[in-house]
Order: structure tokens, then C-alpha cells, then sequence
């Protein structure tokens, strides 16, 4: 009879109780919750990577395309390539230069806009080296 006093007490003490089990459903309920915020921030940041990296793909691609420098004038002008939308503005570089010490190089200010479907802009503002005309 000993024996199976023993086994029965035993048996009632097994297993969990319930406010264990609930306390062990909610801090499995916070870890979930905190890997799915980070998973969630993690592929926004990659949305967001993937855009700016075709908008300066985008501006790449045009400034490459940018007439030589014998060729480029001042003035502007615009296109979409692969859904973007694209601006280029030309003008004489504005700066304090000494007029006293002559140059063969023109300096003008090249700005290249480039706007993605989704509505972002990216501007790359460069110099760009003319010859004098002799």
C-alpha cells in the first residue's frame, strides 16, 4: 500500500500548472513579436537599399551618356530611362575665379536628377571641365 501512495502523489505533482503554461505562452508570444519586428525592419531597410541603388545605377547610366566635352552646352535637358525620370542641367560653374590668370578650361556646373516611379529623388551635382575656344 505504500507503494501505490507514493506513485498516486507522484502523478497529482506531474506536468504543469495553468498559470505556468500562460505565463510561458506570453513570453513565447514577446520573442515572436520582437523576431517579426526585426524581420519587418529588415526587409523595409532592403526595400530601401534596392531603391537608391536604381536611382544611382540610373544617374550612372546618364552621366555616362553625357555628351563629351567638346560637345556638352549649357542648358538642359531631360528623358526617363527604365521608369525614371531624368533631368540634366548644364550651366557655367558659379565661383570667384581670378580673371587676371587666363585658363583653357571652362568649368561648368552639371546637375543630374533622377526621380524613381515611386516618387524618390536623387541629385548628383558634379563639374565638369570645358576647353576654351581658341
Amino acid at each position: 500500500m505504500l507503494r501505490s501512495a507514493r506513485s498516486e502523489r507522484r502523478r497529482g505533482d506531474a506536468g504543469f500548472t495553468l498559470i505556468e503554461v500562460l505565463v510561458a505562452l506570453a513570453v513565447i508570444a514577446v520573442v515572436l513579436t520582437a523576431i517579426g519586428s526585426l524581420v519587418a525592419a529588415s526587409a523595409r531597410g532592403t526595400r530601401s537599399i534596392d531603391a537608391h541603388l536604381a536611382l544611382v545605377e540610373t544617374a550612372r547610366a546618364i552621366e555616362t551618356g553625357l555628351p563629351s566635352r567638346e560637345d556638352l552646352k549649357t542648358g538642359s535637358f531631360s528623358g526617363e530611362l527604365a521608369g525614371h525620370r531624368w533631368r540634366v542641367d548644364v550651366q557655367p560653374f558659379a565661383a570667384n575665379v581670378d580673371s587676371r590668370t587666363p585658363s583653357q578650361w571652362i568649368p561648368l556646373t552639371v546637375v543630374i536628377r533622377v526621380q524613381s516611379p515611386a516618387g524618390s529623388v536623387l541629385q548628383l551635382d558634379t563639374v565638369r571641365l570645358r576647353r576654351r575656344p581658341e
